[in-house]
């Protein structure tokens, strides 16, 4: 995980292949911490709160981190949890960037 989050979100154009098989293998486990790989197309996270107010806390501080580096993911806010779930849009299936954000976000975790 230490190398994707010092790394930097790119912006990708259509043309971008998603990755597959094997690259998507080694990223997930470097990765660590729970994310799922679903299906070869997206990743996800569910992190548990001890109540509403720090999941809504944690859900902004995504947020903002995913303004920053200019991927956002889709964000599911509920009584003490908030699942996350990421792939890059325009090429419909996950690029690097999508596990850069996710390492971020673990991170994110354990600085609060």
């Amino acid at each position: 995980m230490t190398k994707l989050k010092n790394k930097k979100c790119k912006d990708c154009a259509k043309a971008t292949a998603p990755l597959e098989n094997e690259e998507l293998v080694l990223l997930v486990t470097d990765l660590g911490g729970g994310w799922s790989l679903v299906n070869e197309h997206h990743i996800e996270k569910e992190f548990s709160f001890p109540n509403f107010k720090e999941a809504l806390a944690f859900t902004i501080k995504i947020g903002e981190l995913a303004e920053e580096e200019g991927h956002h993911p889709d964000i599911h806010l509920a009584w003490g949890k908030v699942r996350v779930v990421l792939w890059t849009h325009k090429v419909n299936g996950l690029t690097e960037s999508d596990f850069i954000l996710a390492a971020k976000i673990d991170q994110k975790l354990t600085a609060s």
